[in-house]
């Protein structure tokens, strides 16, 4: 069962670390704040024990989670850490509107 409250939090923790990716960057990933997010997210993965987590040079994060059906077919999660320049991500402060009526 998921429990909302720690998912919430977990989900908040994340907006507010800068990943703001940066377009005259040759680096990869372009901002300190997605290699940032990347380790606070490997080190959630090992601490939900998920096998062979890894945190490359690179910033990119993987991670298995053993399957416990024979023969099932294999599942990937992929997602972007870093977040458009477009917009600023710094000093994100998220609100949480609870019971919003409109």
């Amino acid at each position: 069962m998921v429990n909302s409250e720690r998912l919430l939090e977990r989900f908040l923790r994340y907006v507010q670390v800068d990943t703001t990716a940066d377009e005259n960057s040759s680096d990869y990933p372009s901002s300190p704040g997605q290699r940032t997010l990347g380790a606070m997210i490997a080190d959630e993965l090992r601490g939900l024990r998920l096998e062979n987590v890894e945190h490359d040079a690179n910033g990119l994060v993987w991670a298995t989670v053993p399957g416990n059906v024979e023969a099932a077919p294999t599942v990937a999660f992929n997602a972007h850490l870093d977040t458009s320049p477009e917009t600023s991500g710094t000093n994100v402060r998220p609100q949480v509107i609870r019971d919003y009526g409109g």
